[in-house]
């Protein structure tokens, strides 16, 4: 393929807008972005893309996942989880600490580098993991290099809980980076399983895990860390919010640019309610729970007020007998990475959200927020990192179609209306109508200082 393409006629959604349009690639960047009125000068041999009727987004940027590598990786790893990306329309990833070994010390974390670099379809940063005692270590952190630091508190898979009040101060009050959490109260968490404990004994139904996991004990963590980083002035990303209780902690009333304190909501959190756990079971276990349909509700007028700044996946494999057992030993979490776009572009087309709220929730505003430089937007000199999507392509999630290592979804036997017809990263066409290049690998994400 020529090092100049030129993807033609698509309707291009970018920055609040949607108007039909052509991108001019040039090796990894955009060069330039036409209307369809303007005229289109390329003087060099070209590679034409006829993308008429077809949607041309950012590429999406998931500032949550767990691909599992090193040490997990019977359940997915940098390479198959990366390709179910890309087949998704993700371009980018931030990759969570809690692998085996746990990613919190410096070259721990540099060797995750070193192997996404080899395995990753899609670029990559990844968050170290913050410690009761490794605050020295996190200091020694490059805020070019790295997105931010990811803070457990509330236990998770990994058993990563900071709960020491000396250290949390200390990171908040010092740490000159962003501080991403997991929010739940482990203390309200405990008390709970106690109680249904005492109610149902051991083998407690899956339906209990919001019960469990409730609304109060992620209050309680959320507003805490919200308090720690107003004290301080700290940068705050609260990750997976799931509850409306947790709504009044979070502004709409400032630009995402000028936010301290921000937010993350996940696809399940969006898609799912506890009315569903009868239907899917442990299939939508997480952490935290999928809860109730008013805090679904909730979830969704915060992402269009405002409140709520990301949409992201939580992607989170695990074999299907792992997720077996009851409530309290079934493993949290799922695969969502291949099917998180165009889950939400079924609930455009239900008149949820817009076609433009999502491009701003799931390519612009993580690229904002975490400040990556020359990415998460269709602009001249920022990287070529795009996604074609046929928004009248119907399709129905399959075993067979199903590209996770873990070979299952709960999205399974969903029909969409929306399928990833092309994707770019840094100008290479790693994903083409279920074809995939594998010379390519995606690179190390750079942040503005």
């Amino acid at each position: 393929m020529n090092s100049i393409q030129l993807i033609r006629n698509a309707t291009i959604v970018n920055e609040g807008k949607s108007f039909v349009g052509s991108v001019v690639i040039d090796g990894k960047h955009i060069r330039a972005v036409y209307s369809d009125n303007q005229t289109i000068e390329i003087s060099e041999p070209y590679t034409e893309i006829d993308a008429t009727g077809l949607f041309l987004f950012p590429g999406v940027i998931d500032d949550q996942v767990h691909f599992r590598d090193p040490g997990l990786t019977h359940k997915g790893d940098l390479y198959t989880e990366s390709k179910a990306a890309v087949a998704g329309g993700i371009t980018s990833f931030f990759e969570m600490p809690n692998t085996k070994p746990q990613a919190t010390i410096i070259d721990l974390l540099e060797d995750k580098y070193q192997a996404a670099s080899q395995k990753s379809f899609a670029n990559y940063s990844f968050l170290m993991g913050v410690t009761n005692d490794n605050f020295d270590e996190l200091m020694k952190l490059n805020p070019r290099n790295v997105a931010g630091v990811k803070m457990f508190m509330g236990s998770s898979t990994g058993n990563m809980l900071v709960d020491n009040e000396k250290t949390l101060h200390k990171v908040f009050s010092e740490l000159p980076l962003l501080i991403v959490t997991h929010c739940e109260d482990e203390t309200t968490i405990k008390q709970n399983i106690a109680h249904y404990k005492d109610l149902l004994g051991d083998d407690i139904p899956v339906e209990y895990h919001p019960l469990i996991r409730n609304a109060e004990a992620c209050y309680k963590s959320s507003s805490f860390a919200v308090e720690l980083a107003t004290k301080y002035n700290s940068r705050l990303h609260v990750f997976h919010l799931s509850s409306a209780k947790e709504m009044s902690l979070f502004s709409s009333d400032i630009k995402l640019k000028d936010k301290r304190i921000t937010s993350e909501v996940c696809v399940h959190h969006l898609w799912f309610s506890d009315a569903d756990y009868a239907t899917y079971g442990n299939r939508i276990k997480w952490n935290p729970a999928i809860k109730s349909e008013s805090d679904r509700l909730a979830l969704i007028d915060a992402v269009n007020s405002g409140k709520i700044d990301v949409i992201a996946t939580d992607h989170a494999p695990h074999l299907l007998s792992e997720k077996e057992g009851s409530c309290l030993t079934a493993a949290s979490g799922g695969p969502l990475v291949q099917h998180s776009l165009v889950a939400m572009l079924q609930l455009v087309k239900q008149g949820v959200f817009t076609v433009e709220k999502v491009v701003e929730k799931m390519c612009h505003a993580p690229a904002e927020l975490f400040r990556i430089e020359n990415r998460g937007f269709i602009r001249p000199g920022y990287f070529a990192d795009l996604v074609l999507v046929d928004s009248n392509s119907p399709w129905v999630v399959s075993k067979e179609n199903i590209l996770y290592k873990c070979g299952w979804s709960p999205f399974e036997g969903t029909k969409f209306d929306a399928a990833v017809s092309k994707t770019w990263v840094n100008g290479n066409l790693v994903y083409d109508n279920g074809l995939f290049d594998e010379s390519v690998r995606g690179e190390r994400l750079l942040f503005e200082c």
